[in-house]
């Protein structure tokens, strides 16, 4: 898709005059990294500070982003997912180091009685794929998808390395969390968090909101000639890494239909603003806590983001991730750009990212509709940060 630059002038919404630089920096993703649509938006002390948007919701470029617009988040919903599990363990009804099957007895199938809460959260529990393959329909089917990885053997011994869990992800802790509350992640999200904290954040949108959800919109196919190196990686790293991606199969204009919307995908489906982001995980950057409303324990921050395995990812090609319970961490300072070494959040497939650092008191959040073919992160969101902090 061609570049297309952007005026300064079309760029809405207000950031601090000492935080011009961000302004700067989003117009240059416009002009030069390929931005169709997106929103940037950080909070310091739990205070707005940057709020911008721009751009056009459509790839035709005949809707204009709003301040409403809200866009598919891929990966940083896990994010989100995670909060839900962790409140949880705050009102003492999870346990992280019991067994899974203890709230989920069909779980115990095919060796897994044992293995603990905390090894679906850091990615070590070995169920990042399903053997038995499935239609794209499976996606959008809970019980289904929950009833697959029950019977699921682990590709690994759990708890021996880390591999990132796609999509699993999300239907493990959210079957976790369905077991306990009676309620979908969907729901106790939206109660617990996003209504408490006024944030339009969807897992599961209402039909009422798809004229405001922005198109997503895939990656440039590689030029003439070269090849698509992330369907090779996929294909040559063997049959576990390849159903994690594609089992159920699923392409980006799934993304962009009904059916994925109204579904709870909690890996991967939240629709949502990069404003949403930046206040919820600048409550995190806060101690967990927002204009007096509390959204997780310093204790359950503090255990969130401990260090549980670092190294050779299984699924991601042997690149290197670091992971804490649920929350993406930098790997030897490379992650979330500028930001200090203690930061933690989700980025997502495409670009999109949400992060806290308790030490700056930052809550960041990045979103857009075109995505990029490069594994997170991605340099768009990087140049956003480095120019937010450069700036503090």
């Amino acid at each position: 898709m061609a570049t297309a630059g952007i005026d300064r002038a079309a760029i809405h919404g207000a950031c601090d005059s000492r935080l011009e630089g961000v302004r700067d920096a989003f117009a240059e993703n416009f002009a030069q990294g390929g931005e169709v649509g997106a929103t940037v938006a950080a909070t310091i002390d739990g205070k707005f500070v940057v709020d911008l948007w721009a751009g056009h919701a459509d790839a035709a470029r005949t809707r204009p982003w709003t301040r409403d617009t809200i866009v598919d988040i891929a990966s940083s919903t896990k994010g989100l997912t995670t909060i839900c599990a962790h409140r949880l363990v705050d009102a003492g009804l999870l346990d992280l180091e019991a067994p899974v099957a203890r709230y989920w007895p069909e779980f115990a199938q095919a060796g897994k009685a044992t293995i603990p809460v905390h090894f679906l959260l850091s990615h070590r529990a070995g169920l990042p794929a399903l053997d038995e393959p499935l239609p794209t329909e499976a996606l959008y089917d809970w019980n289904r998808m929950t009833s697959a990885l029950a019977a699921q053997k682990p590709w690994w011994e759990p708890g021996t390395r880390h591999g990132y869990h796609i999509f699993t992800f999300g239907y493990l802790v959210g079957e976790v969390v369905r077991r306990i509350t009676g309620k979908s992640l969907g729901t106790y999200f939206r109660e617990e968090v996003s209504e408490a904290l006024g944030l339009d954040c969807h897992i599961g949108l209402a039909a009422e909101h798809d004229a405001r959800v922005a198109e997503f919109i895939a990656a440039p196919p590689p030029p003439p000639g070269q090849p698509d190196v992330l369907a090779t990686l996929i294909k040559q790293s063997g049959p576990m890494v390849e159903k994690a991606h594609l089992n159920p199969p699923w392409t980006f204009a799934d993304r962009n239909t009904r059916a994925w919307r109204a579904a709870e995908i909690p890996a991967g489906n939240a629709q949502t603003t990069a404003r949403a982001l930046a206040r919820v995980y600048g409550a995190l950057a806060c101690g967990g806590e927002v204009d007096g409303v509390r959204v997780l324990s310093p204790a359950s921050l503090e255990r969130a983001r401990t260090v549980q395995d670092t190294g050779t990812d299984a699924v991601l090609f042997g690149l290197p991730t670091r992971f804490g319970l649920g929350f993406s961490l930098p790997f030897n300072g490379v992650g979330f750009g500028a930001a200090s070494p203690s930061a933690f959040g989700c980025p997502g497939g495409g670009g999109s990212i949400g992060f806290a650092d308790p030490e700056a008191h930052v809550g960041f959040g990045y979103v857009m509709n075109q995505a990029q073919d490069a594994m997170p992160p991605d340099p768009r969101a990087l140049r956003l940060i480095d120019a937010l902090y450069a700036s503090l």
